[in-house]
C-alpha cells in the first residue's frame, strides 16, 4: 500500500492536472465527441489502427510507406472538426503527460 503522504500528494496532483488548459481543453472535446457515439467509435478504432501503427514491426521505406498511406486513408475523416479537434486536445494531453512522466522519473534519479 502507498505511503499515505504519497496517496494524499498524488490526489492533489491529479487534481493539479485536472485544473490544466489543457486537460480541460481534451476533457471539453472528449465530452463533444461522445455526444456523436457513432463517430466517437470511429475515433476509438482510427486510434487503435494508429497505435498499431507506431508499433509495428516495418522499418526504414516499409515503414514510410505504411505511415503515408495510413494518412492518406484517413485524410478525409480527420477534416471532420470534431476528429481533428479531439486529436489535437488529446495528443497535447498526451504530450504534457509525458514531460510530466519524464520530469517525477529525473528527480528520482530512475534508471
Amino acid at each position: 500500500m502507498a505511503d499515505s503522504i504519497v496517496t494524499k500528494a498524488t490526489e492533489n496532483f491529479v487534481q493539479e492536472i485536472m485544473n490544466t488548459d489543457i486537460y480541460k481543453e481534451y476533457d471539453y472535446q472528449k465530452r463533444k465527441l461522445k455526444e456523436q457515439p457513432e463517430l466517437f467509435e470511429k475515433v476509438r478504432e482510427f486510434r487503435q489502427k494508429n497505435f498499431a501503427m507506431q508499433n509495428t514491426d516495418a522499418q526504414g521505406d516499409e515503414l514510410f510507406d505504411k505511415l503515408d498511406a495510413f494518412e492518406r486513408e484517413n485524410e478525409k475523416f480527420r477534416e471532420n472538426p470534431l476528429v481533428d479537434n479531439f486529436l489535437r486536445a488529446e495528443l497535447a494531453f498526451c504530450r504534457m503527460m509525458q514531460e510530466v512522466n519524464v520530469w517525477i522519473m529525473a528527480g528520482l534519479d530512475f534508471e
